[in-house]
């Protein structure tokens, strides 16, 4: 959501106001009008803060955050860290398979580092990465966004 055409609309709104007064009051509109510009922003971006908290308390599983960048405000919503932290009954229950995974030797080194950094075993951390890659997939596909390229069907060459 691009903020400016709302801070646009109050500063042109002020200047107007002062078109009731002379020259010297129109000045000082518009001088204000520009100085102000910043904090009509993020007032506007503390109201939407105040919506989406009011909007995550009624979500309950899901919180909605909100962030400015440049002019623009970005809405996100997230699953509450309590839900990712417990794995799902499937997840509990299914059978558990090997799996033999190749990796070169730095990526191994920084997965290593990485789910040492995090308390877990090698094993633990490239399951929860799995986990959470089949989720995003999961949430993207809901969204009708990101789907896996499906390779063509191989087709028979001619005169074969």
């Amino acid at each position: 959501m691009d903020l400016e055409k709302y801070t646009t609309r109050l500063r042109e709104d002020l200047i107007v106001a002062a078109t009731l007064g002379d020259e010297k009051a129109q000045a000082t509109a518009a001088a204000l009008a520009a100085a102000t510009e910043n904090s009509a922003r993020l007032t506007l971006l503390s109201a939407l803060s105040d919506l989406a908290a009011e909007i995550s308390a009624d979500l309950g599983d899901r919180t909605v955050h909100i962030a400015l960048d440049g002019t623009e405000a970005r809405v996100d919503i997230r699953r509450t860290r309590g839900e990712e932290a417990h794995p799902t009954f499937e997840e509990m229950t299914g059978d558990i398979s090997r799996v033999t995974l190749r990796l070169v030797e730095n990526l191994k080194s920084r997965a290593e580092e990485a789910a040492a950094q995090s308390g877990q075993s090698l094993n633990s951390w490239v399951s929860g990465a799995v986990q959470g890659a089949l989720r995003e997939q999961r949430r993207w596909q809901g969204y009708g966004g990101w789907r896996p390229e499906r390779p063509e069907p191989e087709r028979p060459e001619e005169g074969a």
